[in-house]
């Protein structure tokens, strides 16, 4: 999905507009699975892939090329739906559990994490620096963790600490998925296609799981449970042709937005407010990806001068 008055700007700029969009868009989302209530968490994602599956599709019908894959994409997309479907559920999980922003935080090292595994899958290596912001990263995701053996009474335990896990699990699937569309979209997949993929694939994957766990919601759960497809499957297409346009180390510090809008919505519509150690936490994800995004730019320049 492109949107026209972009076509006319560099890559760079049209992937951090694109960022920006999908992050608010992916906020929106957290809400609404909040708002969704106590439901299991496989039927909130079988929903937001539910939706996904239906405007993907219309799309699709609407394009010149339809639902054709290009020859090679499939290992690629399998493999992109198969942990992007364990991402979905695992931050879903964690929304549902926890401090949202917190959440959203966790999941949001995923762009660490799809460096780590472009390194493998299309042999972006990353440097000295580059693997010193990957490690400051993950000791911020400690101080939003905060677990009791290093944070003493100030830290968490027990069943408060499983959802933040979950949470950390999600984000690092979230990144592999990542490499994988990125690997796919450079080959020349249609960003709608991978969306589309994924959506069904994990649809699919869901069924056996609701058919064990179902429980009846209400019309308001329903509505909820249907923005959610709905805000996904925006911040989805936003993402996909975020880093469909541009290389995720030179954009990827603005999808932390995310964590921005996530906080500003769980404080105005559900009264959340992190502790200083998870602010604290986001402070060294986010410098850690800024100076990432510094150093990249740097390099950027001096390849080009």
């Amino acid at each position: 999905m492109t949107v026209r008055f972009l076509e006319k700007l560099s890559p760079r700029k049209r992937g951090i507009i694109y960022l920006l969009l999908s992050s608010f868009s992916f906020a929106c989302m957290a809400l609404f699975i909040n708002l969704a209530g106590d439901m299991p968490v496989f039927q909130k994602a079988f929903f937001r892939n539910l939706v996904a599956i239906v405007m993907s599709y219309v799309i699709l019908a609407r394009s010149p090329e339809k639902f054709k894959i290009k020859k090679g994409s499939l290992p690629g997309l399998l493999m992109r739906a198969s942990f992007g479907t364990i991402g979905v559920i695992a931050n879903f999980y964690a929304i549902s559990h926890t401090n949202m922003s917190d959440a959203m935080m966790l999941n949001k090292l995923s762009p660490f994490f799809a460096m780590l595994t472009s390194i493998i899958v299309l042999k972006e290596a990353a440097d000295g620096f580059q693997w010193a912001a990957i490690l400051t990263a993950i000791a911020g995701a400690v101080f939003v963790v905060k677990p009791t053996f290093l944070f003493g009474t100030l830290g968490v335990s027990g069943d408060d600490i499983f959802p933040l896990v979950i949470a950390l699990i999600g984000g690092i699937c979230a990144g592999i998925a990542y490499a994988f569309l990125r690997k796919v979209t450079l080959k020349g997949e249609r960003g709608i296609v991978v969306v589309a993929f994924f959506s069904t694939f994990s649809c699919v994957a869901l069924i056996p799981f609701i058919i064990f766990t179902y429980e009846p919601i209400s019309w308001l759960q329903f509505f909820y449970c249907c923005m959610t497809g709905v805000s996904a499957c925006f911040g989805q297409i936003f993402i996909t042709s975020a880093y469909a346009a541009c290389p995720a180390k030179e954009i990827s510090i603005y999808d932390y937005s995310t964590v921005i809008f996530t906080a500003l919505l769980g404080l105005i519509f559900l009264g959340e407010m992190p502790d200083w150690l998870s602010i604290a936490g986001y402070a060294i994800i986010i410098g850690a990806s800024v100076l990432n995004y510094l150093y990249n730019n740097n390099h950027l320049r001096f390849r080009k001068s």
